[in-house]
């Protein structure tokens, strides 16, 4: 198979020899490396990587990705990092218009329009390219394996080559990337190829209110498969109606040749809670084992068991460990539309978070996922929502350590066509019901689904935001209620097409909805709790009327609380080249037109971390309800 540049005008091109996805488990070759948490399966990419930059398609290195090729004008780029931040292209920040709006025309469904030249991505003026190459040899623990390649996140289609091999195509920008090397692998050197495109169908629905960025920004691995591996797991802890007892059953799909998988789980203290052995008969699967006294998970009490799976083959020999912690906890909706954990009444104090460094854009480190939530602790925060898109995959693990309800959101918004100057146009309104588009969003909501499955802190999917609700957001609905009967589902565009209502989401919720109004649907003997998806927009002298929303708290049992818009902002840190002066720059400070300008600046934090003003209304008032 050859690329082929036509998949970024085609929405039902989306993912080309890229390899299902899967659940996000850490697996290591024995005991001693999960301890220190380095695995010898794994080779990290990360580093300088050979680049050049393209303004367009058209002048592209369209062959830079083969062995013989001369690439003595390329330079270099850190990965994982954003383009724009790198002084490669124009930084632009805009909240709902397409970046291209009012300087080329496209339409969707399809991006082509009457001028197929100026509507095509694959042809556009203003489609930038990225194109990335990397050497690297095989480090000894990946030698003798199948190898595949993880992109964690790259912004915003990619093609993939290696040793001037064709790999593969993807989307979808903020859930990994996985592609198998294994047969254009060489010993020795090896050339690993990456293009990136800007814009792409992708584009279309990946409008989220934040700066335009591109490039390959969080990390890459080459992952080695063992000779017998558990490529999925999926972790089933429940919790009976006497919240006291649980069953864990496991589903496992190992790979490769035939040995058997030992299961412990132990406590806190590091005591048996169980040990069993899954042999390859063709089934590995352990039916729920009932567990008596467990302990329960959640905010303030965060308790998580710990699962290790140790794989054999058939001589006995340790092949592969994998460890992994999990909780016990229960969420639902009762019969009277309360929402409750562990058999009490939850309450959200939650908020939106955009993963964001003011030095590194959207290319955030661990070290900010801790000063995040040391803020959250600090400040009665017990929720976020991961707005609009898959985070960075230890924050999952954060968070259940910490105890911090997730909201986890995949990545869909489609803003710009859903607005359309407040006409409800059914063709030009995206995902809604039109067919080309379901695929790639139900392929969205199962990557997200599939990668996080695990993780005891996610309470609730959420489809997306601020998408035209229809069939297609009605399949994603429903794919959800498919694979998982343990959590409620969220989608807050719903309200705007009513005659989707009671198809689509568990939850009434309306962003930005004034307080007198959420009283007036409480009122009304509810029908689904009602939660604030987003609320209190935190942007200049704002967060002061949050009394108005928390006393509903204490007179309806059916309000959930909710998220406050947003925690952090989105600006980035200058410093003057002659006073040496830092300063901190929003949108349309770079010189892009068109912008949104400050709206990119509405955290209850600045960009550095420091907490706004309103912090201090937002700790009280979630102190009221910790």
């Amino acid at each position: 198979m050859e690329a082929e540049l036509k998949w970024l005008d085609d929405p039902e091109v989306f993912r080309v020899n890229q390899l299902p996805a899967h659940s996000d488990h850490r697996f290591y070759r024995d005991q001693e490396e999960a301890a220190l948490e380095k695995s010898s399966y794994v080779q990290n990419l990360n580093g300088r990587w050979g680049f050049k930059f393209s303004k367009n398609p058209m002048e592209r290195p369209v062959d830079f990705y083969k062995l013989d090729f001369d690439r003595n004008d390329f330079g270099e780029i850190e990965v994982p990092s954003e383009i724009e931040l790198s002084n490669f292209a124009q930084i632009n920040y805009t909240n709902i218009t397409m970046p291209w709006t009012g300087k080329i025309y496209r339409r969707p469904a399809y991006t082509l329009g009457d001028n197929k030249e100026e509507g095509s991505f694959s042809q556009g003026k203003d489609n930038t390219v990225g194109s990335y190459v990397r050497h690297f040899t095989l480090a000894e623990g990946l030698k003798n394996h199948d190898v595949h390649v993880v992109f964690e996140g790259v912004e915003r289609a990619m093609y993939v080559w290696l040793n001037g091999h064709f790999i593969g195509y993807a989307e979808d920008s903020f859930t990994p990337s996985e592609f198998d090397l294994t047969p254009y692998l060489v010993d020795g050197d090896n050339l690993l190829a990456v293009e990136v495109y800007k814009h792409a169908t992708s584009s279309w629905i990946e409008d989220q209110d934040m700066f335009r960025f591109s490039g390959i920004f969080r990390d890459v691995n080459l992952v080695a498969q063992p000779s017998i591996h558990v490529q999925d797991l999926k972790i089933d802890a429940r919790v009976a109606d006497d919240m006291k007892t649980g069953s864990l059953g496991l589903v496992l799909k190992v790979v490769g040749q035939p040995g058997s998988v030992q299961v412990e789980v132990a406590d806190q203290t590091g005591a048996a809670v169980l040990n069993r052995q899954l042999n390859a008969d063709g089934n590995w699967t352990m039916a729920p084992v009932q567990l008596v006294g467990i302990h329960l998970w959640d905010n303030h009490h965060p308790y998580l068991y710990q699962l290790t799976l140790t794989v054999r083959d058939a001589t006995g020999r340790v092949v592969e460990v994998i460890p992994y912690q999990f909780g016990f906890r229960r969420v639902e909706i009762d019969q009277d539309k309360v929402l409750r954990l562990n058999g009490k009444r939850l309450i959200i104090n939650g908020v939106n978070r955009h993963e964001w460094n003011c030095h590194r854009g959207r290319a955030v480190t661990i070290e900010d996922m801790h000063t995040d939530l040391g803020i959250f602790k600090e400040n009665n925060i017990n929720a976020v929502r991961t707005s609009h898109y898959p985070d960075q995959i230890p924050w999952y693990y954060l968070c259940d350590r910490e105890g911090i309800y997730m909201m986890a959101e995949n990545n869909l918004e489609s803003h710009a066509t859903w607005q359309k100057f407040g006409q409800d146009e059914p063709s030009y309104n995206v995902p809604g019901s039109l067919p080309q588009w379901k695929e790639a969003v139900v392929d969205r909501a199962r990557s997200n689904y599939e990668t996080f499955k695990n993780h005891t802190a996610i309470l609730f999917w959420s489809v997306g935001n601020e998408s035209y609700a229809g069939e297609d957001i009605l399949a994603m609905n429903n794919y959800y209620k498919e694979v998982d009967d343990t959590r409620p589902v969220h989608y807050e565009g719903v309200v705007h097409t009513k005659e989707y209502r009671d198809q689509i989401s568990d939850f009434e919720s309306w962003m930005y909805l004034p307080p007198k109004e959420v009283e007036a649907y409480l009122k009304k003997n509810p029908d689904k709790p009602f939660i604030e998806c987003e609320y209190m927009h935190s942007m200049g002298n704002s967060v002061g009327g949050m009394d108005s929303y928390i006393k509903l708290l204490d007179k309806y049992p059916q309000y959930c609380g909710g998220f406050i818009w947003d925690f952090v902002d989105q600006a980035i840190e200058v410093v003057d080249p002659v006073t040496g002066q830092k300063s901190m720059r929003y949108g349309g400070d770079f010189d892009d037109h068109h912008a949104d300008n400050e709206f990119s600046g509405d955290g209850i934090c600045f960009a550095d971390r420091t907490p706004k003003p309103a912090m201090q209304e937002v700790k009280y008032y979630y102190g009221l309800h910790k």
